[in-house]
């Protein structure tokens, strides 16, 4: 096995040299007439060049020309290409591009505003100065102009994608080799957890470099997006509100619980099912008694709650429901108004709620009211718990509907959820008296049916087929059912008791 390091330039059109032994000797001449006569595979334009970077030589004579991209000699991050041939002919080729590259290499947005863009996120206090450089994006089938941005502090060393035209941030990763941690934490809920953090130099960074880099940044109870939280010895929060890292440490936790929970029981690896990782942003605000998801920035943010009824919003229920809407979000993307809305805000109740139960966490004990550990009056296990909602009685709450009537897409969406959330209860516990908690969650049905439900591990797994596989942008609660019903159908069988069950559950909160 060779290889071969040396830097080789030709314009492709220049070749056309057809299969078999190219003109001039080695590899890297063959691999280029290779190129010039698979142009279209390669996704090549006029203005492509290669540059040879490395050469593998197998013992049977095959070689394998990997080679970098420049379009109007600018770098293109995603147009390598690796030829592989043996004695001049071709075999294959391994590339990433997916379409060929034809735009504009004039920036609208300027080095120093991509710069601006970049640090917004990354934090000031630089130790070196920025580095930037313009490149094409060719990843994707819309490649995009953009400023490569190299930012360094005493803790990280990131690059940065910025659009050059919108400013937006495209992608972003460390230039530090770094290895997960095992570190400890003393939570506001879950109590005393462990953590996988990012040993980095100086210390280590709530960043969880084993599942997909998602991480969790300090909102400096403001609306800016803050840093990473960092730490000298891997210990993080004092289980009390008096140390900001430790509301960091519950997003932290709930995130790692929740990437497990998709991971394991749906086969999902990440949000989005790419591997990447969403951040977590807590102390946003002032007195913001509230979380939610956003798309734009595929991030989850927790408010600190007003100080006199609620607390920190990062109880585990909540930051698997925020979660779960970015999945549905890379779904269904259910619309959030009318009965779409309600069902949007019930799947991240119904997927968060299964999400504490996957966790088994002692101190907090799995139930199916939303948000209880955040109401500052409330006593575990206490039989008369505060929540946001809770799905075995929607009612309760005096706001929410838990049987359906035409005209309900009209309510506010957290109240028309409450129809889908008292359904999965009845579908997955059934009928019967049950505790969790310490609260009584004994359900009543509209129409007054009795029956036993199927199990959590059947319920989740009809709920996530049905949202990722059937749920459309309109799906209403006609549309829930009939697709919950298939589900049931694809998963245990067209006449399966499942199935049927499903329709039991359904008819029981008035949705026939």
């Amino acid at each position: 096995m060779s290889s071969n390091t040396k830097l080789y330039a030709v314009a492709l059109l220049a070749l056309a040299v057809g299969d078999g032994l190219a003109a001039g000797q080695g590899p890297v001449p063959r691999a280029l007439a290779l190129l010039a006569s698979h142009g279209t595979q390669a996704r090549t334009s006029a203005d492509d060049r290669f540059l040879a970077r490395d050469v593998v030589v197998d013992p049977d004579g095959t070689e394998h020309v990997r080679f970098d991209r420049t379009y109007e000699g600018l770098p293109v991050i995603g147009g390598d290409v690796v030829m592989h041939s043996r004695e001049g002919r071709f075999e294959a080729m391994s590339l990433t591009q997916e379409v060929p590259l034809g735009l504009s290499t004039r920036p609208r947005l300027q080095a120093d505003d991509a710069v601006v863009a970049a640090g917004t996120e990354f934090g000031s206090g630089f130790s070196a100065p920025p580095e930037t450089a313009l490149v094409v994006d060719a990843r994707g089938d819309a490649p995009r102009l953009a400023w490569r941005v190299r930012l360094q502090d005493n803790w990280d060393d990131m690059t940065y994608l910025v659009d050059a035209r919108s400013g937006a941030i495209l992608d972003r990763w460390s230039n530090r080799e770094t290895a997960a941690a095992q570190g400890t934490a003393r939570t506001l809920y879950a109590g005393n957890v462990t953590l996988t953090t990012d040993a980095v130099s100086g210390g280590y960074e709530l960043r969880d470099p084993t599942r997909g880099g998602m991480r969790t940044i300090d909102g400096s109870n403001s609306r800016t997006s803050g840093q990473v939280y960092k730490d000298a010895d891997n210990a993080w929060g004092n289980g009390a509100a008096s140390d900001k890292s430790t509301a960091a440490a519950d997003a932290q936790y709930g995130a790692q619980v929740t990437w497990d929970y998709y991971r394991n029981t749906h086969g999902r690896l990440g949000i989005a099912n790419d591997g990447k990782g969403a951040y977590s942003r807590v102390h946003y605000g002032r007195a913001y008694a509230n979380a939610y998801w956003n798309d734009g920035c595929f991030c989850m943010t927790y408010g600190d709650g007003d100080g006199v009824h609620q607390t920190s919003l990062v109880a585990l229920d909540i930051t698997g429901h925020e979660m779960s809407h970015g999945v549905t979000s890379r779904t269904a993307a259910l619309v959030y108004s009318g009965e779409s809305g309600g069902l949007n805000e019930a799947s991240s109740d119904i997927l968060g709620t299964m999400v504490e139960f996957s966790a088994k966490n002692g101190k907090d004990a799995p139930d199916y009211l939303i948000g209880e550990e955040v109401f500052v009056d409330n006593v575990a296990g206490s039989p008369d718990q505060r929540a946001l909602r809770y799905m075995f009685d929607p009612e309760r709450d005096g706001r929410s509907v838990g049987c359906y009537y035409p005209g309900i897409g009209s309510l506010d969406v957290h109240y028309s959820s409450g129809v889908a959330n008292h359904f999965y209860y009845l579908l997955a516990e059934g009928t019967g008296s049950k505790t969790f908690n310490g609260v009584d969650h004994t359900p009543t049905t509209c129409n007054g049916a009795t029956f036993a439900g199927l199990g959590r591990t059947t319920a989740e797994k009809i709920w996530y087929r049905a949202l990722t596989v059937y749920f459309t942008s309109g799906t209403d609660y006609a549309g829930a059912r009939a697709a919950t019903i298939q589900a049931a159908k694809d998963l245990y069988g067209a006449k399966s008791p499942e199935s049927r069950r499903v329709a039991t559950a359904w008819a029981a909160v008035q949705v026939n």
